[in-house]
């Protein structure tokens, strides 16, 4: 009997150690991808992979991105901070010809032609700021980048900036194609064969890594894809299949490029299980702006001028904690992707950890189903009339340089098609002030 007891005494103890042990990490982010374009919003798109996180994990409604363009987008994230902060508020120039269009060609900052007040954005990311990488080292993480940097140049690589290795990085804000050999000049992936798709290059390096992880510690992936950004080139079973189903054109390539990388999420669930590591593997998918299609039901997108509507700042984004996050949950509370850093320091830590600098709020209670204190959340970027946002619960109110100001209740209005700018007075006036203040704190002179 008292064998017995003992035997389950262990058994305990190996299960409470099992439990505490830090978990893996690892985030897919993608490029240009709508909050729409998924199966379980739009049937036309076959993400079944992306389908099942969802069912598995915590989808959140309403994520969005503080500056909704490549390069601040992928700042923000690594940071956790506004990245109006430190002066990157578009993307960053990776082709001579745009340079010598920018005014400022070669330096650290570059101006946009249509830019109404000629703000400089910054064409690299600081190596002075802290990333979630260099974060996550302190408290014993191996970092693995794989895909899209777009954040400058070799000097400031993701291994300069936290991370241990990196694979499939370049210089380039998007391929000139998705088969191989991918880039015309300056390509990360020499090696490979003419004919491959790079979804599939990146994926199976990812597969790779996990298959072969040995080290005696936590790990965090993190791979960002390039898909599903222009040159919109489907891989080519998929196109065919989505053609079979009635779409064609661009339409076609873009869904395929979706089912392509919804694939690679279903691979690298796989790789993870197979080692035995999915149970102890925290799961995250998120967007880095909206996408170049329709958005609907949501007005504006990556262009056209209203990239701070819901088009173009919200985005996909679902996490699965295992023991965490409750199956099938949904979150209806406006977050932005900079609470992804210090959600990540607290999980890595194992508890709440002041970070200072960070504008981003972690994650953790809402992905225990905990209250969330609510918050103003801001937006801004540089290139046209439409320039900041403040978001309160279900309001928005967007700014212009030319004076004007839009309102919108995004709760009964998700398609911002009622401007109440001039009925809801009181509120306007009191988010205009807000939003003066954080301009004020928040966006340097130049």
């Amino acid at each position: 009997m008292n064998r017995i007891i003992v035997l389950l005494g262990f058994l305990v103890l190996a299960q409470l150690s099992f439990t505490q042990e830090k978990p893996n990490i690892v985030l897919l982010f993608v490029d240009d991808y709508g909050w729409a374009d998924v199966g379980f919003r739009n049937p036309k798109f076959h993400t079944p992979n992306i389908d099942q996180l969802k069912r598995e994990g915590l989808n959140f409604e309403r994520a969005y991105i503080a500056t909704p363009t490549c390069s601040p987008s992928r700042a923000s994230l690594l940071t956790g901070k506004e990245p109006v902060r430190f002066q990157m508020v578009r993307h960053i120039i990776d082709n001579k010809e745009k340079a010598a269009k920018s005014n400022l060609a070669g330096g650290e900052f570059n101006l946009w032609p249509t830019d109404p007040v000629q703000m400089p954005s910054r064409n690299w990311l600081p190596l002075e700021e802290v990333t979630y990488a260099e974060k996550l080292k302190e408290f014993g993480y191996y970092n693995l980048f794989i895909g899209k940097w777009h954040l400058g140049s070799e000097k400031y690589h993701p291994i300069h900036q936290g991370f241990d290795a990196q694979y499939g990085t370049g210089n380039h804000g998007h391929p000139g194609d998705y088969y191989a050999p991918f880039f015309r000049h300056g390509n990360p992936l020499p090696e490979v064969k003419e004919g491959n798709y790079l979804t599939d290059v990146l994926t199976n390096g990812a597969e790779k890594f996990i298959s072969e992880y040995d080290k005696d510690q936590p790990f965090m992936l993190s791979l960002w894809y390039y898909n599903v950004h222009g040159p919109h080139i489907g891989r080519k079973d998929w196109v065919e299949q989505y053609e079979k189903e009635g779409l064609t054109g661009k339409d076609a390539e873009y869904a395929a490029m979706v089912s392509a990388m919804d694939e690679s999420v279903g691979k690298v669930r796989k790789a993870l299980n197979d080692k035995s590591l999915a149970n102890n593997t925290v799961i995250i998918l998120l967007s880095d702006q909206g996408g170049y299609f329709s958005n609907a039901p949501l007005s504006g997108g990556k262009t056209g001028g209203n990239t701070l509507g819901e088009g173009g700042a919200r985005v996909p984004f679902i996490i699965h904690y295992p023991g965490v996050t409750k199956s099938n949950a949904n979150c209806d509370v406006p977050v932005q992707s900079i609470d992804l850093f210090p959600t990540l320091v607290e999980i890595a830590a194992g508890k709440k950890v002041n970070v200072p600098d960070v504008n981003g709020k972690s994650l953790v209670p809402l992905l225990k189903g905990k209250e969330f204190e609510e918050r103003n959340l801001y937006f801004f970027r540089s290139y046209e009339d439409q320039y900041t946002a403040i978001m309160n619960g279900d309001w928005k109110l967007i700014k212009y340089h030319s004076g004007r100001y839009d309102l919108f209740n995004i709760k009964t209005d998700i398609g911002e098609t009622t401007n109440l700018i001039d009925i809801e007075v009181d509120r306007a006036g009191r988010m205009k002030k807000q939003l003066k203040r954080w301009e004020k704190k928040a966006v340097p002179e130049f």
